[in-house]
């Protein structure tokens, strides 16, 4: 039986085909470049994105931007002293000639001290959250990254934390210590991390089993390194959306402990101090109780605003940019097609 032979074409191999490069486009007999290809939005880009397209959002960071803007420029927009008694101008009303919204029982103007309020709400609003993130982010980090008796031991001490009554604590540190602003922030930061340490903790749990952390382990990278330089960045979005929440439960804290007469003292003021002050005039002129307490429910619901889009931009399940108009047609052909 014969074999059958395949000629082979003599000579040199050829040479594979070169890629020829992209064509410029020609315009008015100049040659432009080929356009470059985008660079994608960085995770920062993408959650602004998603943010701003959030009215309850926005809307939340406009007034609370108001009312920082307000509490910073108090001596330019009012020109009363908040402290100043003048027992001659006592009740007056709404639209006095001079005073926007009255004065109180002293004499003092309500709008300069609404005005003078914001600056030691905000104040301690934002201090104890970010008191608050520092001691949870490190006890949570050092509690999921070593585990064992270092696990064990930051636990136990969230537990027990976690078990004594905050209010109580609150009064009881404060009658000691007095009422100061240093102390108020001291004492509501030391009641409120323990939070941010449970959810720190448990996303470091998760993150030390990862590749880029044991390709670190094998570098050298120490663990204070791969602890603050590549776990703690990877948590941060899940810190932020904890943070934004706590400063409203840090004002309604202060107002609480202020109008109980243990928070801030006069000539200092703050809105729960001005509640306070309020309720022994309530029958003459209830509304020196109600414009201090519309701010706390003003600033609270927009800060709780802020948090709940930061968390909504966070969660790739939402897709808040749809317009209604897309939704009400995706919902059309469902159902036709359900049908």
């Amino acid at each position: 039986m014969s074999e059958l032979k395949v000629p082979y074409p003599s000579g040199p191999s050829p040479e594979p085909p070169v890629p020829k490069p992209a064509e410029s486009s020609v315009t008015g007999g100049k040659a432009e470049p080929a356009l470059a290809s985008k660079k994608p939005p960085g995770p920062w880009r993408m959650l602004w994105s998603k943010f701003s397209h959030n009215p309850y959002a926005m809307t939340g960071l406009g007034v609370l931007l108001f009312f920082i803007i307000a509490a910073v420029l108090a001596p330019l927009i009012s020109r009363h002293d908040p402290a100043k008694i003048d027992l001659l101008y006592a009740n007056l009303p709404a639209g006095s000639s001079g005073h926007l919204l009255g004065t109180d029982e002293l004499g003092r103007d309500i709008f300069t001290r609404l005005l003078y309020s914001a600056r030691i709400s905000l104040l301690i609003g934002f201090s104890v959250a970010l008191a608050s993130v520092v001691i949870g982010s490190v006890v949570g980090a050092l509690s999921g990254y070593f585990g064992g008796w270092v696990d064990t031991v930051c636990m136990r001490i969230v537990d027990v934390m976690n078990s004594v009554p905050t209010l109580f604590l609150n009064i009881l540190v404060l009658a000691i210590f007095g009422s100061e602003i240093r102390y108020m922030i001291m004492i509501l930061a030391l009641t409120s991390w323990m939070s941010i340490a449970r959810l720190v903790r448990g996303n470091f749990l998760q993150l030390r089993e990862m590749q880029y952390v044991e390709a670190a382990r094998a570098i050298g990278v120490s663990d204070m390194g791969i602890i603050f330089r590549h776990l703690l960045r990877n948590s941060s979005f899940p810190i932020i959306v904890n943070a934004t929440l706590m400063v409203g439960t840090a004002i309604l804290s202060e107002s609480a402990l202020s109008y109980l007469g243990l928070g801030i003292q006069a000539p200092a003021t703050s809105w729960g101090l001005m509640l306070s002050n309020a309720q022994e005039f309530m029958l003459i002129d209830k509304m020196q109780a109600v414009y201090p307490g519309l701010c706390i429910l003003i600033v609270v619901l927009a800060v709780n605003f802020i948090g709940d889009g930061i968390r909504d931009a966070l969660d790739p399940r939402q897709n808040i940019s749809k317009s209604r108009r897309r939704l009400t047609k995706w919902r059309k052909n469902y159902s036709k097609s359900a049908n």
